[in-house]
């Protein structure tokens, strides 16, 4: 099958889909319009790849209308492109941003893939964006999410039916195992890797990590936040203003491969999210069999089972999490079997093969639909 996927290249959901189906036999357009490091994706054959050119930072200088202006100047390429490429349909990831392109291109079959900010934050902002998801929503044929929870939010917007489609982990690279850490081997590590921005409560962990450090001099704690984003200047300064410089370790970005192995150098993740259409990160922490801390908001309180996989908190609540992470760094034990009771919920639910198994299966009914209709 031929798939024209409107994505951001750049992103490691859209790496980890398109090497799957490319994997699966089919052959792909993958049209994004941010720069993207062409050595990406230099190593798959069935892959055609185009950027429109617009740098990250300047898309992600707003999220408001003038935002969507520069998306919008795309759609002629994108229709030129469906021409000729001639795809059995079109996937856009993302309603507020490809899924408008792939609205407005045009095509049919058109199915779109929710994503989180789309649908919890961005229609929220007016009536306009409100209209433009509405609209979105009306031109797919087929809706897709990563979670319950936000097909249940989407459903607000749309009376059509929407499948849920996890985002699972490969359990073969992300797995338990001794890695050399850049933390002193006596720390007990606190972190999270995740993209360093305000929706995801790092500063919340920061400060519950200011609080327990507090309670437990005796002991050696670090903080590794692994990642890069808009807030990370005032994240660095949140951590000096706090006395912190020296316990709490940047890592910045890096590269998807080596997010295994920086799970691994974690005993605790967190994830304090004040909204959360799914959890990747929490899941590749819970397959490498380390238990988890998060907020209780969104997919995440779907992913993690509370007091079994993990501790499950009030969002936007230091204190709590300070509490829940007081609780693991003291009973190792408790950590170990949280843990393993992860990666089992993991490979029952998110297991990464039966998830392209079950989008492969719906790319073919879309087809099979498309060619009894014509």
């Amino acid at each position: 099958m031929k798939i024209l996927i409107l994505a951001d290249p750049n992103s490691a959901h859209t790496y980890k889909w398109v090497k799957s189906l490319l994997e699966n036999g089919c052959e792909i357009f993958l049209f994004g319009v941010s720069i993207h490091n062409p050595k990406m994706y230099c190593q798959f054959n069935n892959l055609k790849i185009y950027s429109y050119g617009i740098k990250e930072e300047t898309l992600r200088s707003g999220e408001g209308n003038i935002s969507k202006l520069k998306y919008l100047c795309a759609i002629p390429k994108i229709r030129k492109v469906i021409k000729e490429f001639r795809p059995d349909f079109v996937h856009a990831h993302s309603a507020s941003s490809y899924g408008l392109l792939g609205a407005l291109a045009g095509f049919h079959p058109y199915v779109l893939s929710i994503w989180g900010l789309d649908i919890f934050t961005f229609p929220r902002k007016s009536i306009l964006h409100r209209k433009i998801i509405e609209y979105v929503l009306n031109k797919a044929d087929v809706i897709l999410s990563t979670s319950n929870v936000m097909a249940k939010e989407t459903s607000i917007y749309t009376s059509k039916h929407i499948s849920v489609t996890p985002f699972g982990i490969d359990l073969d690279i992300f797995k338990p195992e001794k890695v050399e850490s850049i933390c002193n081997e006596k720390d007990v590590v606190i972190g999270i890797v995740k993209t360093l921005e305000k929706n995801y409560g790092i500063d919340y962990l920061i400060r519950a990590f200011k609080i327990v450090k507090e309670r437990n001099k005796n002991i050696p704690l670090k903080l590794l936040i692994v990642g890069k984003g808009s807030e990370e200047n005032a994240l660095k300064g949140l951590a000096s203003e706090l006395g912190l410089n020296g316990s709490v370790v940047f890592a910045g970005a890096i590269e998807y491969s080596e997010v295994p192995k920086y799970q691994n150098m974690i005993d605790i993740a967190v994830s304090l999210s004040e909204y959360e259409g799914f959890g990747v990160s929490t899941i590749e922490a819970c397959a490498c069999e380390k238990p988890v801390v998060v907020s209780n908001v969104g997919g995440l309180a779907e992913i993690v089972e509370n007091n079994k996989s993990g501790l499950i908190v009030p969002p936007a609540d230091p204190e709590a999490a300070a509490d829940a992470l007081e609780k693991l760094i003291l009973d190792e034990e408790l950590r170990k079997r949280l843990g393993k009771k992860g990666r089992e919920i993991v490979r029952e639910k998110y297991f990464w093969d039966d998830n392209v198994k079950l989008m492969m299966n719906i790319y073919k009914k879309v087809i099979e639909r498309k060619r009894l209709n014509n």
